[in-house]
C-alpha cells in the first residue's frame, strides 16, 4: 500500500485485537520515528506492550478497547510544537496504514503512565497515537468540499490534488477548520477561525496537502 492509498483507506479505529505486532513492522515504525524526532525536533517515544493508559474510565468512555501500543507525542514546549506534532504524527499514522495496521490520534482519553515514557521539564506530552490490529477498518465521515475549503478557481491539477488529499485528513471532531490559498505557485494553509486542537489538525492537514501534490508548503 502506498501512502496516497493510506490516505483513502484510513479512518480512525478505537478497538484493537489480541494480537501481536511483527517485529519487523515495530522495527520500521521505531527507524520512521527516529527520523522524524530527527527532522521535526521531537522526542517521539514508542511504547509497546502497555495496557493501562488505556484502562481509565475515560478511555472507555471514548470506547477505546484492547490498546497495547502507541506513540507518545512529546516535543520542547514551543509555539509551533502542536503544528509539528500533527505533521510529523500524521506522517506514522500513514506509515502504520501501509503496514496493514489502524491507528487513532488522541488527546484527551487516556492517562499517562509513570515510566512508560519520559517527558523533560522543558517538554510537553501533546497527545498519544494507538495502533494495532483494529477489531474493524474503521468508518468514514462526512467530509467537506473543495469550495469549503478553497476559492481559487481553475487551479493546476498538483493543487487541486493537494486540496483533494487535506480535506481527507482526519481533525478533531471533524471539523476541518482550514483554509488552503495560492499565491503564485506557493500553497499556503491557515486555521480558520478557532477550534479544539486546530493547531495540530493545521500540521496534518499540511502533511496530507505535501503528499498528494508532491510539493512542500
Amino acid at each position: 500500500m502506498t501512502i496516497e492509498q493510506a490516505i483513502k483507506e484510513r479512518h480512525s479505529v478505537r478497538a484493537y485485537l489480541d494480537r501481536a505486532i511483527e517485529e519487523e513492522k515495530l522495527q520500521i515504525l521505531r527507524q520512521e520515528i527516529e527520523k522524524c524526532n530527527t527532522e521535526g525536533g521531537l522526542h517521539f517515544q514508542l511504547v509497546e506492550n502497555e495496557p493501562l493508559a488505556f484502562q481509565s474510565i475515560t478511555a472507555h468512555y471514548g470506547k477505546f478497547r484492547g490498546v497495547r501500543n502507541y506513540v507518545a507525542c512529546v516535543g520542547k514546549k514551543a509555539k509551533d510544537l502542536s503544528e509539528r506534532v500533527g505533521y510529523y504524527g500524521e506522517r506514522l499514522v500513514l506509515l502504520i496504514q501501509t503496514l496493514g495496521l489502524n491507528s487513532c490520534w488522541v488527546a484527551l482519553t487516556f492517562k499517562k503512565v509513570q515510566d512508560a515514557f519520559t517527558v523533560a521539564e522543558d517538554e510537553k506530552l501533546v497527545c498519544v497515537i494507538c495502533f494495532g490490529y483494529g477489531v474493524t477498518q474503521g468508518v468514514g465521515h462526512k467530509i467537506k468540499d473543495y469550495k469549503d475549503v478553497c476559492d481559487v478557481k481553475n487551479p493546476p491539477d498538483w493543487f487541486k490534488n493537494g486540496v483533494d488529499a487535506a480535506l481527507l485528513a482526519p481533525t478533531a471532531l471533524n471539523q476541518q477548520k482550514f483554509k488552503i490559498t495560492l499565491k503564485g505557485d506557493k500553497a499556503q494553509i491557515s486555521r480558520r477561525g478557532l477550534g479544539i486542537y486546530t493547531k495540530i489538525d493545521l500540521g496534518i492537514v499540511k502533511y496530507h496537502f505535501e503528499v498528494g501534490s508532491g510539493r512542500r508548503i
